[in-house]
Order: structure tokens, then C-alpha cells, then sequence
């Protein structure tokens, strides 16, 4: 923000209240809302798309890495923007790039109409998400960060259960493949929205509450990585694992339970719908548990630990009996045991992780160079998680992979699973430099101990 119209100082102002904070996480959350929405939006109508456009696999893998590939080209200017800018402005702008981005994909069966606007929707996406990370690392570093954190995921993910749940709610829609689409440009509506009202929240409070002295901007460039910690370096190179697993697999996720087990599309987006629900329960209550006992390394090597074995589960495990599972005003659906638990288990970690990982950042790097931090995490998640799904549908189609052909979905979960060890091997190495000389406090840092200062452990 900018301080020369500010005439009172700022040491002398309120700090502002638990319920303006409160209102801020409100706003930025319902902002990534939709924004989760749309992206997770054309992952129902996968089997839509081959039968009506003729898509492959990997043109479906395209349309996710489209996504990632403008995410790579704007992330770094977006960290850029975020710091010079300011979030308010900063996120409004990335709305409604979303917005329009949603209306593109939606209007023209072409499938290179389809990628720009999927690319489009990368360049607004991923440096809104490194915005509402910014804003919670301002408003809630030292109070509760990582339950804000926690529900700001929570919320965000309900835009992704939302899009998997469209396949009952919205079930009229998927006759064809561009309804949904047009549906998901609707609630773009919501991200733009809730990015004003932040907007009018944070413009009032500028000169009413003590916000911190701005920082001077610091555009981030490569040869200044070395700047960064190991422990930061272990993070971002989680993040990048992790995310390049679990977003894949969900891309194909709906799909996948149609053709290899046999769910109809309600059933397998209620299905589906349980990785996202089971975090937007679990993320902010393990973000709550992380701020007041620590151990946020340890708790990343232990979910990175129970995520190694589920993709071989889902594939060689029995499928079980079958159950029945009911989401209260959503649906029902009739899915055997073993997917159940492996979707669980998953949504648990899910949970875990980036209720510890993303906040672990605000403790590692100064204030100063947070922006810059979180997007070049960001734009390293960005590189695995591009390649991933063209991986996995490149092995499903060369494997013949569908409902005649079942094994041929195998070698695609053996990829996530050697991405999965990965991660295990990462999240040690952190944990490890975490108990030495160079620790930042991650596992000690609680809402009950002084924050260490960046001062003294210089990102």
C-alpha cells in the first residue's frame, strides 16, 4: 500500500479487529471459490469431450497444461505486480481475467479455442492464488496464519467439490459437453465479486489500522535464488511433487472411476467430490493442531509417507463391497470400500500438507521478498505439474487404456507413485535440516512462542 496519504502514523493506529480480518479472509477465500470452480469444471465432462469432439487422452492433458504453461510465463511478473501493486488491486485484475478466460473456453467446440482459454485462465489463476497467499501472510502472520490458511483452502476447495458435484445438481447440463462450461463462466461472477468487496474492505482500512509499513518491492530474479534458504528449497521442491500427483490425478479422476469401475457420472463425481470435501473439514482443523504444537516438518514427512502407497492400492487392492456414501443436500452413491478409503486417505493429506507447507514459507523468507517467495514456488509447481498430465495421457493412450481395456490405466498410476516417493524423500530432507544448526523453528514456532525473526533467519 501506499503510505504519502497516510497522515497519521502508523504506529499510532488500532491494529485492526478479529472480525475485519476475519471479513478479509472471507472475501479473498470466495475469490479463489471460483476460481477453483472453473478450473476444476472440465474435468466432469472428460468423457464428453472424447465422445462428442473426438478428444484424446492427451489432448485432454493439453488442456490442463495449458493452464500450467501460461502459469509459467506469468508468475514471475505476477509476484512482481502483487509486490509493486499491491493485493487489492492485484487480485481484482486476476478476476476478471478468470472470468473472461471461463467465457473463451466455454464458447467454441475448437479445440485450439478450447487451449487459449484454458491458457488465459492460467495467466489469471495462479497469480490470484499467490495474491490471496500474499494478503493471509500479511493480515495473519504471528495471530492464527495457519488456520487462516486452513479455511482459506477449505473454502477454495468447495469450488472444486462444487464442480464435481454439478454432475447431480447440474445433471441436466451434462447432455453436452458446453453447458457445464458455460455454468462454471457463471460463477466466475463469484471471484470478481468477492475481489471488489477486498478491495473496499483493505481501501478502508488504510489509514484506520496500523497494516505494517510497506516493505520495498523486490522483483525477483533467477540469479538471486541462492538468497533462499535449503529448508525453502526442500518446500518448494514438495510443493512441486506433491501437486504434480494430486492435480493430475484428479484431472482424470471422474473419468477414470467411469471407465475402469464402472460408475455412472454422478456416482463417480460424488466420488470424486470426497478428495476436496475431505479437506475443507481437515485443512483448517490441522491448521489450527499445527499452530499451537509446530512440528510442521515432521507433519509434511508424515503425509508425504501415507500418500506413497494409495495409487498402488487403488490399482491392485480388490475393489471390495460395495458401499453407500451420502453427502447431505449434494447426493448419494452406491462406490466399492477400497476407492473409498484410498479417496479418504488422500483428501486427508491433502489436507495436511498445504496446511503446513504454504504458511511454513511465511516463517523462512522476510516479509520483504514474500511475493517474490511464493511465486517462484509457485512457478516450480507449475513446471511438474504441466508435464504430469501430458505424461498420464500420453500412457493412457499408448496403453489403449478404457473400460476393455482396464491395465491400461496402470502404468499412469505407477507415474504417481514414483512422484509420490519423491515427495517422501523431499519432505525428510526438510524435516532433517530442520533439526540441525540451520533450523528456522518450523517444528517449535507456536501460537504460544515468539515468531523467530527474519532477521535472525534470513530466507
Amino acid at each position: 500500500m501506499s503510505t504519502s496519504t497516510i497522515s497519521t502514523p502508523l504506529s499510532a493506529l488500532p491494529q485492526p479487529s478479529s472480525f475485519y480480518r476475519w471479513m478479509v479472509l472471507l472475501f479473498v477465500s470466495l475469490a479463489m471459490f471460483g476460481n477453483y470452480y472453473i478450473y476444476d469444471s472440465l474435468w466432469p465432462i472428460v468423457d464428453l469431450l472424447r465422445e462428442q469432439r473426438n478428444f484424446s487422452y492427451q489432448q485432454i492433458g493439453w488442456l490442463s497444461t495449458a493452464y500450467n504453461i501460461a502459469a509459467l510465463c506469468v508468475l514471475l511478473l505476477g509476484g512482481y505486480i502483487i509486490d509493486r501493486w499491491g493485493t487489492k488491486k492485484a487480485i481484482t485484475l486476476f478476476a476478471l481475467i478468470c472470468l473472461v478466460a471461463a467465457a473463451v473456453t466455454a464458447f467454441s467446440p475448437n479445440f485450439e479455442t478450447m487451449f487459449a482459454g484454458r491458457f488465459m485462465l492460467g495467466l489469471g489463476a495462479e497469480p490470484l492464488i499467490v495474491a490471496a497467499t500474499t494478503v493471509l501472510a500479511k493480515w495473519f502472520k504471528g495471530k492464527e496464519l495457519s488456520f487462516a490458511f486452513g479455511i482459506n483452502l477449505s473454502i477454495s476447495r468447495l469450488g472444486s467439490a462444487s464442480a464435481d458435484w454439478s454432475t447431480g445438481f447440474a445433471s441436466p447440463l451434462y447432455v453436452n459437453w458446453q453447458d457445464p462450461l458455460w455454468l462454471a463462466t457463471a460463477v466466475a461472477g463469484i471471484s470478481v465479486t468477492a475481489a471488489i468487496l477486498y478491495w473496499i474492505l483493505e481501501r478502508r482500512a488504510e489509514g484506520r489500522y496500523d497494516l505494517g509499513v510497506a516493505d520495498s518491492t523486490d522483483k525477483l530474479e533467477f540469479k538471486s535464488m541462492y538468497a533462499f534458504s535449503a529448508s525453502y528449497w526442500y518446500i518448494v521442491a514438495l510443493c512441486v511433487v506433491f501437486y504434480a500427483t494430486v492435480f493430475p490425478f484428479r484431472s482424470f479422476a471422474i473419468d477414470y472411476f467411469q471407465q475402469a469401475h464402472g460408475l455412472d457420472r454422478e456416482a463417480a463425481g460424488i466420488l470424486s467430490s470426497l478428495l476436496p470435501v475431505a479437506a475443507i473439514i481437515a485443512t483448517p482443523l490441522f491448521g489450527l493442531w499445527v499452530d499451537r504444537v509446530g512440528k510442521r516438518a515432521l507433519f509434511m514427512a508424515v503425509g508425504s509417507l501415507v500418500m506413497l502407497p494409495l495409487f498402488l492400492m487403488v490399482t491392485y487392492l480388490p475393489a471390495g463391497p460395495d458401499v453407500g456414501i451420502m453427502i447431505p443436500f449434494i447426493g448419494s452413491a452406491v462406490v466399492p470400500l477400497t476407492l473409498l478409503l484410498v479417496i479418504l486417505l488422500l483428501g486427508m493429506v491433502f489436507s495436511l500438507i498445504p496446511a503446513v507447507m504454504w504458511p511454513s514459507v511465511a516463517y523462512i523468507v522476510d516479509s520483504r521478498r514474500l511475493g517474490s517467495a511464493y511465486a517462484l514456488m509457485t512457478f516450480c509447481q507449475q513446471i511438474g505439474w504441466a508435464i504430469v498430465p501430458l505424461a498420464v495421457g500420453y500412457l493412457n493412450d499408448v496403453y489403449l487404456a478404457g473400460p476393455e481395456n482396464i491395465d491400461g490405466y496402470t502404468p499412469g498410476m505407477w507415474f504417481y507413485t514414483a512422484l509420490a516417493s519423491l515427495g517422501l524423500y523431499f519432505s525428510y530432507k526438510l524435516w532433517r535440516t530442520e533439526q540441525g544448526p540451520g533450523s528456522h523453528g518450523l517444528d517449535s514456532i507456536t501460537t504460544k512462542r515468539p515468531v523467530v525473526s527474519a532477521e535472525q533467519h534470513p530466507g
